[in-house]
């Protein structure tokens, strides 16, 4: 059945894969982004459908339209662009929350929060599991991201206690495809700019510091199946790809696709960045029957395709 779908964010990488999905399953899309790191160039491709509908907005407004269904993705998600303006970053995740969650608890609406890995900070235990609270430092550059994020999700669960809404809350691993920002500081895409501008590679801390990379179709397929899982089921669950793969590993694996001749350079790691990162997703393939399909060296091939026509 066609239902009105909501995605703020929708012109952002993940979004605009999302809207894409969500319009060939025959449902009408409503695209809100407010272009700070999203960009019309994501979803030009969309515009000529007619059930294609966007709008340009600031969540941290009220907005008023009728829906079915809310995919909460808006807000900065790489370190370079939520340190740009960190105050603005906490007021996406905290205002853009309650402003959603009002609208959902006005309309009827089921509503998803794109919440992230980092609520688990420089985790403890590893690999992380959805029971785990985490080790955040509440007053890092990184704080206005990890803390904004894990505001929103108190508040999810908030209006699911209170006010009884259909929430839904995924937490979203390193994840990577075409569209990417080109200068978003994520290691994934640095890495394959580096590499076919010949430029060095640049490698914070020793490299052996790991993150588990998953491909965006496989991220979209495990958004889609938790917003249509029965109403009970709320979340949190991780979606991300278990496979572990140190900095270095990566590196290496990027310039031989590429064909780079790239040198690897050593800086110093930044504050707060976590030493492991690996998705514990047994939740998630027990009640989405979801599990990652794509491997890393077939999504970066065409992540490396979709960036050799841009640079």
């Amino acid at each position: 059945m066609s239902k009105k779908i909501l995605v703020t964010g929708g012109a952002g990488f993940l979004g605009s894969h999302l809207c894409e999905r969500l319009l060939a399953q025959g449902h009408d899309v409503l695209c809100v982004d407010n272009y700070f790191t999203g960009s019309k160039d994501n979803i030009l491709h969309l515009m000529n459908n007619p059930k294609f509908e966007i709008m340009r907005h600031d969540v941290t407004f009220p907005l008023y339209v009728e829906v079915d269904e809310i995919y909460n993705l808006a807000c900065p998600a790489s370190p370079v662009h939520y340190q740009f303006d960190p105050v603005q970053t906490t007021k996406t995740s905290v205002h853009g929350a309650i402003n959603m969650l009002g609208l959902a608890k006005r309309v009827k609406a089921r509503i998803l929060q794109a919440s992230t890995s980092e609520v688990y900070g420089d985790p403890e235990i590893h690999p992380q599991t959805e029971d785990y609270w985490g080790k955040v430092n509440p007053i890092g550059i990184r704080s206005c991201y990890d803390e904004g994020k894990r505001c929103a999700e108190t508040l999810f669960f908030d209006y699911w206690r209170q006010h009884a809404l259909e929430i839904k809350v995924v937490r979203i691993f390193n994840t990577y495809g075409p569209r990417m920002h080109p200068n978003d500081g994520r290691v994934v895409s640095n890495f394959i700019v580096q590499a076919l501008k010949g430029e060095d590679i640049t490698i914070y801390g020793d490299g052996q510091q790991t993150r588990s990379f998953c491909y965006v179709d496989d991220l979209v397929e495990a958004m889609i199946r938790m917003m249509e899982c029965r109403a009970d089921f709320t979340g949190p669950v991780n979606i991300g790809n278990p496979g572990e793969f140190s900095m270095l590993q990566l590196a290496d694996l990027v310039i031989k696709l590429t064909g780079s001749k790239s040198k690897i350079v050593y800086r110093a790691l930044p504050q707060d960045d976590p030493k492991q990162r690996r998705p514990d997703i047994s939740l998630a393939t027990l009640e989405l029957d979801w599990q990652p399909n794509i491997q890393l060296e077939a999504g970066l091939k065409n992540t490396i395709a979709h960036f050799a026509l841009r640079i």
